[in-house]
């Protein structure tokens, strides 16, 4: 896998591109008229996790079950495997050093990769228990570590190893000073992908059990719990993933399935207003912001990674 398409991907030959499409009139200001949809890499199985690398220029993403990270460089176009195996990595942030944290399907864990490339666990059992198989991960300004541990990795042999549930499907908190594990809310059914608000007050989190929804949580006692749940978005015959959020407050969310015509990223308000959609030939599952000034949006979407330019920003730090 060298970055060339191994399937039929015909972009646009036409400005603006026609699969950024206005749902709310809010949603035009974000369309840089001259960019496009463009696929960077094809061949996987199914793309997760994306994250962006500034200092390096350059995009890790995992293909959960090839059991491998793969890397994407800006300035060469090419793409080569990050690790491999991977432990079944799927989600993936860095915290405010810099360092990649990842989510282990196989691992049954959440890791750090150190500067040197050796792997420190930063959770991966909780009272004694494994952890179900964590999936999406960010990291808050404090330093803290927020992860979804749904039971998705462990349900069969293709993105993880079979295993019995041992714990409720918990949110949790590692603290940035102590790095002490605690559950910030068992309020939500499957969580899935997450993200904070531009300031840091609430938490959004995708339940990924019928009916799907995305719910929003109040970051409460000094920014160790989440509370007050309550439901933003419904998906109806969507199906959302992993998410992340722009300055402005916006909700870019991987979606897909259900019936044609919904693959690819759903964007929505602060108000879970569904403002805008960009089309993708393929169900998307998580995006990131990247890119000099934060301003590129990469999908991984199934088999590929597709980015677009937008005329926002991604939440530094997410």
């Amino acid at each position: 896998m060298q970055g060339e398409t191994s399937a039929p991907w015909q972009p646009s030959q036409r400005y603006p591109e026609p699969l950024f499409r206005v749902i709310h009139e809010s949603f035009a200001r974000y369309r840089i008229n001259a960019a496009k949809v463009e696929r960077l890499a094809t061949g996987c199985r199914w793309s997760e996790g994306p994250v962006w690398f500034g200092d390096g220029r350059y995009l890790l993403w995992s293909d959960i079950p090839n059991n491998r990270i793969l890397r994407w460089d800006e300035e060469a176009g090419t793409v080569g495997v990050f690790r491999r195996p991977s432990n079944f990595a799927n989600g993936h942030t860095r915290d405010r050093q810099g360092r990649l944290l990842t989510c282990e399907h196989g691992g049954r864990r959440v890791t750090r990769t150190e500067y040197d490339g050796t792997i420190t666990v930063i959770a991966d059992r909780f009272e004694g228990k494994p952890l179900n198989s964590p999936n999406d991960i960010v990291c808050k300004s404090d330093g803290s570590i927020w992860f979804t541990d749904p039971p998705f990795g462990i349900l069969g042999y293709y993105e993880g190893y079979a295993a019995m549930p041992e714990l409720p499907t918990n949110v949790y908190r590692v603290d940035g000073k102590t790095g002490q594990l605690s559950v910030a809310t068992g309020d939500v059914n499957r969580p899935n992908g997450l993200a904070f608000s531009p300031d840091e007050s609430k938490l959004y989190i995708v339940e990924s059990a019928a009916p799907r929804r995305i719910h929003v949580l109040d970051v409460v006692d000094g920014g160790t719990r989440l509370a007050n749940k309550r439901v933003l978005i419904e998906a109806g015959v969507g199906t959302p993933d992993g998410f992340r959020v722009d300055i402005d407050g916006n909700l870019w969310c991987g979606w897909g399935m259900g019936e044609e015509g919904l693959d690819g990223v759903s964007v929505f308000d602060r108000n879970g207003v569904l403002i805008g959609r960009i089309d993708l030939p393929e169900r998307c599952a998580n995006v990131c912001f990247g890119g000099t000034y934060r301003n590129r949006l990469f999908m991984a979407a199934s088999t590929s990674l597709y980015a677009l330019y937008v005329n926002t920003q991604g939440v530094l730090g997410s």
